[in-house]
C-alpha cells in the first residue's frame, strides 16, 4: 500500500485504490449518514478530506477520539470529490489507526482565531496552524533560492566561523564564549589585576558568537573570487523592536573585483531573482497571507520584483527628507544616520518603490568601508524596501593597507587583532566588494508579517530565550 503526502494526493492524477496517508486531525464533523475529518501532513495549505461511511466499516469507537490535534494513519480509496466541492479528490477511509492522542481541553491550537502573541509562548505547537505552517513551508523555499540564486551565478557557498576573536562590526555587542565555569568565580583563573585570565580558556583569549561572516568572507573571495555565506548570526544588543532578534540568519556574498556600482547591480538583481522564486513556487501560501495577513501582499511583492530600484546619494536624499523633517519624530540632518521612518517614507511615501542609498558620511559607516576621494564619504550603500525599512547593508571594501590603518586608528580598533585581515592588503590586494541580507527580514517582506519574532521557529529576543 502506497503511503503519499496529502499534497501528493490532491495534485494525484487520477482516483485510486490502495492508499495510505498519515498526518493530524484538523476538525471532524458528523453527520446522519456518514462522518468526515480534515487531515493536514504539513506538505501544503490544503486539508485532505477523510469520508467515513458505515458500508466501509465500523467508525463509531473512534469517530470521538479523532479531535482537532490527534495524530492518525489512514488507509482507504482516492475518489473524486462531488461536484463543486473545493477539492478535486477525497479518501474515503477503510482503515484508521489512531497515532497519538490529544486532550481537546487543554491543547492550546484551537480551530479559532488566536493572537501572535499568545502563539509565541506555544511555540513549539504554532507550526501546526494555518499561518506559521505556511510561514516555514515559504522560509524552506526562500533558503533554497538563495542557494539556487548564488549556484547560478557563480558563487561558491562557503563556511565562516561561528566562533570568532573578531568583532567585524566594531560595536561591541557581542555574545561571549568560554569554557571557563562562571558558576564558580572563585575558582576562574585571574590575572594580576583581579580580571578573568581567558588565556587560560579553551582558546586562549576571549571568543564569542559571531557578528558576521563578513571579513573572513572576503579572504575566501580574495581567492575564490565570488563566494556567499548563509548561517546564522548574534548580537547581544538589548533592542525590542519589530525588526531585530538577538539571533538571526544572514546571507553575505563577497566579491573579488568588484566595485560599489557593481555590488548595487548584484543586491537588486538578488533581491528580485528570490522574490520572484517565491512568487512562482509558493503561491498557495502566499495567498494565506493576502488574504488574512496584508492585503496589499501581492502588489508590494510585484514592486519589489518588478520595479527598477531607486538610487540616490545620501546627501541628496538628506536634502529630500530636511523639505519633511516636521512630519519625523526624529529630526535628519547631513551626518546622521537614517532611521526606520526617514527609510520607510524614502520608499513608500516619495519613491513608492525599493530605493538603494549610497555613500554615507564616514562618521556612520563601519571602519572596513572603502573611503570615497571627497575624505567624508564611504563607498557603502543601504538598500531599502516598503515597511520593513533597511533590507540590505553593504559597501566596496577598503583595500588600500594605509587608509585602512588610518581608519581603523580612528575607531580605536588595535591593528594586531586584525593583522591577518590587513595582510589581504598586504599580498595581493584587489577592489572588493560585498553585503549582507538579514533572512529573517527577507521573510517579513515576502510574507508582510510585521514582528520578527513570528518569521522563525524560536525567537531569540532581549528577556526571552524558551524553547
Amino acid at each position: 500500500m502506497a503511503t503519499l503526502t496529502v499534497k501528493e494526493l490532491l495534485k494525484s492524477a487520477a482516483a485510486a485504490g490502495g492508499i495510505a496517508v498519515k498526518g493530524w486531525i484538523k476538525t471532524r464533523r458528523d453527520l446522519k449518514t456518514f462522518s468526515f475529518a480534515e487531515l493536514n501532513d504539513g506538505s501544503t495549505r490544503e486539508n485532505l478530506q477523510i469520508i467515513f461511511e458505515a458500508a466501509n466499516g465500523d467508525f463509531t469507537a473512534i469517530l470521538p477520539r479523532l479531535v482537532t490535534g490527534v495524530s492518525v494513519a489512514v488507509a482507504g480509496e482516492l475518489l473524486a470529490a462531488p461536484a463543486g466541492a473545493k477539492q478535486k479528490y477525497e479518501l474515503h477511509a477503510k482503515k484508521i489507526e489512531l497515532c497519538g492522542e490529544c486532550d481537546p481541553q487543554k491543547y492550546p491550537i484551537q480551530k479559532k482565531k488566536t493572537s501572535d502573541e499568545f502563539l509565541r509562548t506555544v511555540a513549539h505547537l504554532r507550526p501546526r496552524t494555518n499561518k506559521y505552517a505556511s510561514m516555514l513551508r515559504i522560509r524552506s523555499e526562500l533558503a533554497f533560492a538563495v542557494h539556487n540564486y548564488f549556484r547560478s551565478n557563480g558563487f561558491f557557498y562557503v563556511h565562516t566561523p561561528i566562533l570568532t576573536g573578531s568583532d567585524c562590526e566594531g560595536a561591541g555587542q557581542m555574545f561571549s564564549a568560554t569554557s571557563l565555569d562562571l558558576g564558580k568565580l572563585a575558582a576562574l583563573p585571574k590575572t594580576e589585576n583581579g580580571e578573568i585570565d581567558f588565556s587560560k580558556d579553551l582558546f586562549g583569549k576571549k571568543t564569542y558568537l559571531t557578528v558576521s561572516g563578513q571579513l573572513e568572507g572576503e579572504t575566501l573571495a580574495l581567492a575564490l573570487g565570488k563566494i556567499y555565506t548563509f548561517g546564522p548570526t548574534f548580537r547581544a544588543e538589548n533592542s525590542n523592536t519589530y525588526r531585530h532578534c538577538a539571533e538571526f540568519w544572514m546571507i553575505e556574498p563577497e566579491m573579488a573585483f568588484y566595485e560599489l556600482a557593481d555590488d548595487m547591480d548584484l543586491a537588486e538583481d538578488f533581491v528580485k531573482g528570490i522574490t520572484r522564486h517565491v512568487l512562482d513556487n509558493c503561491q498557495e501560501d502566499l495567498d494565506l497571507f493576502a488574504r488574512f495577513v496584508d492585503t496589499d501582499l501581492p502588489a508590494a511583492l510585484a514592486n519589489v520584483a518588478e520595479n527598477k530600484y531607486e538610487r540616490i546619494t545620501y546627501t541628496d536624499a538628506v536634502k529630500l527628507l530636511e523639505a519633511a523633517n516636521d512630519r519625523f519624530e526624529a529630526k535628519i540632518r547631513w551626518g546622521a544616520d537614517l532611521s526606520s521612518e526617514h527609510e520607510r517614507f524614502l520608499v513608500e511615501n516619495y519613491f513608492k518603490k525599493p530605493t538603494i542609498l549610497y555613500n554615507k558620511p564616514k562618521e556612520v559607516a563601519a571602519f572596513y568601508m572603502k573611503l570615497n576621494d571627497d575624505g567624508k564619504t564611504v563607498k557603502g550603500m543601504d538598500l531599502l524596501v516598503p515597511r520593513i525599512g533597511e533590507l540590505i547593508g553593504g559597501s566596496e571594501r577598503e583595500n588600500r593597507l594605509d587608509v585602512l590603518e588610518k581608519k581603523m586608528a580612528d575607531f580605536k580598533i588595535d591593528p594586531a587583532a586584525y593583522w591577518w585581515y590587513l595582510d589581504l592588503r598586504r599580498y595581493g590586494s584587489a577592489p572588493h566588494a560585498g553585503f549582507g541580507l538579514g533572512f529573517e527580514r527577507m521573510m517579513m517582506l515576502i510574507t508582510g508579517i510585521s514582528n520578527i519574532r513570528d518569521v522563525t521557529a524560536y525567537p531569540r529576543v532581549p528577556g526571552y530565550a524558551e524553547f
